[in-house]
């Protein structure tokens, strides 16, 4: 049998379920086995202990929508003051010189900082295969294994160009038969299914403003004939809603449903504009959403309807959305901007503490389709964030879970995954940070140049 470890008598615990868990918890091998009440000791024995009398214990946080290749676009001035559109006009071109080495650092770039951060698993949308990036994918893969996170990695796509009516440059679309046959390749390599997967794939035509309605309904059609899911932007601004209702003569939802996507595969980022008859359907559907708060803010796009979707059975979980408009990729901060951007629009006895770690957590898993991970209870893969609260910035808090948020925790000291240590005191176990740094930024240097 594997070796068993006590995670002892935490400062304070957040189980995502309201269990108790006080005493701490008991992990053997990938899986938690016990969870021990406040002032009881394990039932079972034990091989070592850690302890947590210091630490704030969460569940692996969950990112549910990222772009991780755009860590190289950080704060580029050109795109500072202005909103989607012309921010993506200006990028498309600059991204289209991507390279595999730049991709390989800006995902180890993107990963390692939401590790830092108490992430464990996360989505990553990439829709940009220019000449000499058809394996895109596979070189996120593969820093997602060294890293030792988990991730699901859509197969993002673009057909619609500017010179058919869409956004993107002519060089970033490809044809439906290549995007489709490389799906099927991403799919039949690399999808892991069960308990503890570490790496899975899922469909992910852009937005409705740069891939055609045919590229949408093949994709949900091979999703349903390969049992994986299914991802896109939709409602993130007015001129996307504008842009629907003058191409397809209907809003967002409306088109969502008219290309076969309404449904329980899928997840949405953003979904800012849905009124409330929309936000019903999308609930009787068991479609998810991905809150990208920070993102919204920063492109002024407006803000989620997070309680009222939750209220109607979405399943809606938190993402940092792309690193050039964000501008980070930390998602504890995340589920603060959440915590706060919603009570602008519900008030503060609505939006609580507990009820954005719920959605970085508990219910950015029930999005991504996943079951074995985002609270903490037996059975459940053994994915930790352990937070210090002897900084400054916690001094004089009364509440640890609360302070997290309120008092701006924003990395973890401990973290880890399926049972291994991924971060000890503060550090990325196994990864050159200094030289990390160096080659990424010199990367994103020549990439704007």
């Amino acid at each position: 049998m594997s070796a068993r470890i006590w995670i002892r008598d935490p400062l304070a615990i957040f189980t995502a379920n309201d269990s108790d868990a006080g005493g701490g918890l008991v992990i053997e091998g990938t899986t938690i086995v016990e969870l021990v009440g406040a002032g009881a000791t394990p039932s079972g024995q034990y091989d070592s202990v850690f302890d947590a009398r210091s630490h704030v214990v969460l569940p692996g946080l969950i990112n549910t929508h990222h772009h991780f290749y755009q860590t190289l676009t950080r704060a580029w001035a050109p795109v500072v003051n202005v909103p989607l559109f012309p921010w993506l006009v200006n990028l498309y071109p600059v991204w289209a010189r991507l390279t595999p080495r730049d991709l390989e650092l800006a995902t180890t770039a993107a990963l390692a900082e939401l590790l830092l951060s108490g992430c464990t698993t996360a989505a990553d949308h990439h829709y940009l295969f220019p000449d000499g990036m058809e394996d895109s994918i596979d070189v996120q893969v593969s820093v997602v294994r060294k890293l030792g996170m988990r991730a699901m990695l859509t197969r993002g796509s673009m057909t619609l160009g500017e010179d058919d009516g869409g956004l993107p440059p002519q060089q970033t679309v490809q044809d439906a038969e290549v995007i489709l046959a490389d799906s099927e390749r991403l799919i039949g390599e690399y999808h892991e299914r069960g308990s503890g997967a570490q790496v899975q794939i899922a469909l992910a035509p852009c937005s409705p403003f740069s891939v055609t309605t045919e590229i949408m309904k093949a994709s949900a059609a091979l999703a349903d004939l390969h049992d994986v899911r299914l991802h896109t932007h939709l409602a993130e601004t007015l001129d996307e809603e504008e842009f629907c209702r003058e191409r397809f003569g209907m809003r967002t939802v409306e088109y969502l449903d008219s290309v076969g996507w309404l449904g329980p595969r899928t997840w949405l980022a953003h979904g800012i504009h849905f009124d409330s008859y929309e936000i019903a359907e999308l609930g009787a559907a068991g479609v998810g959403v991905a809150h990208c708060p920070t993102s919204n803010m920063r492109l002024a796009s407006g803000i989620c309807r997070a309680i009222e979707l939750e209220e109607a059975g979405v399943a809606v979980g938190l993402g940092v959305d792309g690193s050039a408009s964000n501008d980070a990729s930390n998602l504890i901060l995340e589920a603060r901007q959440a915590l706060y951007i919603q009570r602008l629009r519900y008030g503060a006895e609505r939006a609580t503490p507990a009820q954005a770690l719920g959605w970085a957590t508990r219910g950015s898993a029930a999005a991504l389709g996943r079951r074995d991970i985002g609270e903490l209870a037996v059975g459940k893969q053994a994915d930790l964030a352990l937070y210090r609260l002897d900084d400054l910035r916690f001094s004089g808090s009364h509440d640890p879970l609360s302070a997290l948020l309120l008092c701006g925790a924003d990395r973890a000291d401990r973290v880890m995954i399926a049972g291994q240590w991924r971060v000890e005191d503060g550090a990325v176990v196994g990864l050159d940070l200094e030289s990390l740094i160096a080659e990424h930024t010199a990367a994103a240097r020549r990439l704007v140049g």
